[in-house]
């Protein structure tokens, strides 16, 4: 990767970085910290041992340059998408090193998976099986397949993110599996290569691992029994990360659950880390556009939004903010701090003690996962730019979107 910016080293400190990549790139800006990332795969990579695999879910930030990266680092990745296996593959991903997980697959992703060859198919429906068996015939290919079981398991984490209760819409209910892998046996060209489980997002405790997790083995036993043997056992990722005060459990912790177990059984352990190798690598840049004091509060005006970052109008979720540069000499208010977007849910942070000024600049920390992913065109803006650092030296990994960017595709109906 070629960096197109470097500061003096003798004054580095993120703090230059973020001024001199708001000062060239402009506001809104994404900037991940590549040293960062590098770090949590490291400390992951340390605890899982040899011979298992991390598979680093691409939903979470699907930047190309984030991905060229965790490739260089010797990741796998763990897609959801036809369009995501294409960017990993872009980024120079192996195929081979890539599971697919998701509950509506087309079939057109289907084949496009089974053409690039695949690690398996995390399957999420006996509908699912049977379409997978359906395409890996017609193209004369086996598919691997891997049964995502849902423990029904309470991963005490915000509803919209748990996946593993049994009123969640993701796998198959823990007494249908069995059930499932005998027709996954009868049905044509399909190879059983394991079994997946995923509970949910931001999990900051390990007790829902440990209990999904002799679930799964209850249920790796049963397959035994029945003569059918697995390669792997993928536990789906989940592990959170601290946006507050949260106090996280350490991979190496989290990853003991699993490791020894699975080894002693000859089995392969998978994990699908998201969020907690990139969430906290990531900073959002903003400017302050304007400051309005009303009767209730006074609401601070930036130039980043719920398009931007989605968290907070979605999840209720909360950032760190920080003050970059300010030219306020006035002391610290109490703030709102709020996007241009015309919806009430368009808040960035509430509850804030800042002394700010029009033009002062802010930086909304832990953006890393889940920001630019979900970020939209809602009222014709522009997605932000995004940067990528390490060391000294930062480049533009993705332009900020243009006028004309927005408008690919479109065309007028002229009703004559």
């Amino acid at each position: 990767m070629n960096f197109a910016v470097r500061i003096n080293p003798a004054s580095l400190d993120r703090q230059a970085l973020y001024q001199a990549i708001a000062d060239q790139v402009g506001t809104p800006a994404f900037v991940y910290d590549l040293d960062k990332i590098s770090q949590h795969y490291r400390d992951y990579a340390n605890a899982l041992g040899d011979g298992n695999l991390l598979c680093y879910a691409v939903k979470a930030n699907s930047n190309l340059s984030v991905l060229r990266h965790l490739v260089a680092l010797g990741a796998g990745f763990d897609i959801v998408s036809g369009g995501e296996l294409l960017r990993v593959v872009r980024a120079g991903g192996n195929p081979a090193k890539v599971v697919f997980s998701g509950v509506g697959k087309s079939d057109a992703e289907i084949r496009l998976a089974l053409d690039m060859g695949i690690k398996c198919f995390n399957v999420e429906s006996e509908s699912e099986l049977r379409r997978i068996s359906r395409q890996a015939v017609d193209l004369g290919k086996v598919a691997p397949i891997s049964i995502r079981v849902n423990p029904d398991v309470d991963a005490q984490t915000h509803p919209y993110i748990a996946t593993g209760m049994k009123d969640n819409k993701f796998g198959i209910a823990m007494d249908q599996a069995l059930a499932c892998y005998t027709l996954a046996t009868e049905l044509s060209n399909l190879r059983i290569v394991g079994v997946d489980c995923h509970i949910g997002s931001q999990l900051t405790q390990l007790a829902p691992f440990a209990d999904a997790f002799e679930r799964v083995l209850a249920l790796v036993d049963q397959l035994a029994e029945q003569g059918i043997h697995l390669n792997h056992v993928d536990m789906g990722g989940g592990l959170g990360i601290a946006y507050g005060n949260e106090n996280l459990p350490d991979k190496a912790s989290y990853l003991a659950l699993f490791r020894e177990t699975l080894a002693a059984r000859g089995l392969q352990l998978i994990i699908e880390p998201g969020r907690s190798l990139v969430g906290d690598a990531g900073v959002l840049i903003t400017e302050v556009l304007c400051i309005k004091d009303t009767a209730e509060k006074r609401f601070v005006v930036l130039d980043t939004a719920m398009n931007d970052n989605l968290r907070p109008a979605l999840y209720g979720a909360k950032h760190r903010i920080s003050v970059l540069q300010s030219g306020c000499t006035e002391p610290a208010r109490a703030c709102e701090l709020v996007g241009p977007v015309c919806e009430s849910a368009d808040v960035i942070a509430r509850d804030q003690k800042l002394a700010l000024d029009e033009g002062d600049l802010l930086l909304v920390h832990d953006v890393g996962a889940y920001g630019f992913a979900m970020s939209s065109n809602y009222n014709a803006r522009p997605r932000a730019a995004e940067v990528v650092i390490a060391g000294e030296a930062y480049t533009v990994a993705r332009e900020r979107e243009s006028f004309n960017d927005m408008l690919k595709g479109e065309t007028l109906y002229w009703n004559q």
